[in-house]
């Protein structure tokens, strides 16, 4: 009986354990429920049904702050493009001075080319006609007249019959014009070098020594007495005579 009894409430004992924790339990279950309805409820925004919302212009704005450039990317990137200027620069620079040199260097050569087709000496001749633009006729002091060459590099605008040119030595080809503002009719005529010769030195023609001083150096040295004799003094003197008698003196 006491057995019987001792399992009985035992038994009691767990029924009742039991229904209070399956209690205990549905509560907490509940209690979850609950909680995330809650959430749930709390989560939802409240709608604006038939509003729009307004936008604040002048605050946007100022809550993000502006990118600042130049960063370091650019600073970097600054520094590269000027040392590439520089190197250009200096390409530049490099170019212009070899094209200057390259001149130069074909001027002289140009020049020397020159030097060399004029030869060394040059005669200077008078030029008596011009036959066309790559050929005439010259004339030397100490030999007979020459059909000759034109080079090319001869101004042709400033050649003209009676002009003084440059002769090469060997081809007496004309290399070059003597430039002179003297008309050449009157470069002939004129004495560019005194004679060294006196009249002491000629022997006897002392009347013709007189007569040649009369008619030409009067008129220079004493003028008036022409004047006073109401006489023009001769425009020039004409001598005559076998050859080699000094009459070009």
């Amino acid at each position: 009986m006491k057995c019987q009894k001792i399992r009985r409430d035992i038994f009691i004992y767990m029924l009742y354990n039991f229904s209070f924790c399956a209690g205990k339990k549905d509560d907490k279950d509940k209690g979850k429920d609950k909680d995330k309805e809650k959430k749930k409820l709390e989560s939802v925004p409240i709608s604006h049904m038939g509003k729009k919302k307004k936008k604040n212009k002048g605050t946007s704005g100022h809550s993000k702050l502006p990118n600042v450039t130049p960063n370091t990317k650019c600073r970097l990137k600054l520094l590269k493009l000027e040392r590439i200027k520089d190197y250009l620069l200096l390409e530049e620079e490099y170019i212009t001075n070899q094209e200057q040199i390259k001149s130069s260097d074909d001027k002289n050569y140009v020049k020397l080319k020159i030097d060399d087709l004029r030869g060394s000496p040059v005669s200077v001749g008078t030029l008596e006609e011009l036959i066309d633009e790559n050929h005439g006729i010259i004339a030397t002091s100490v030999g007979p007249e020459y059909y000759v060459n034109i080079l090319s590099f001869v101004d042709k605008d400033l050649l003209e019959p009676g002009c003084s040119v440059l002769l090469n030595n060997k081809t007496n080809s004309v290399v070059g014009i003597l430039l002179d503002e003297v008309d050449p009719l009157v470069s002939v005529m004129k004495v560019e070098k005194a004679p060294l010769e006196s009249y002491a030195d000629i022997g006897g023609l002392e009347s013709q020594i007189q007569e040649i001083k009369e008619a030409v150096e009067l008129p220079l040295t004493h003028p008036e007495l022409y004047e006073d004799i109401g006489i023009k003094p001769p425009k020039g003197v004409i001598l005559y005579g076998p050859p080699g008698t000094g009459k070009h003196y």
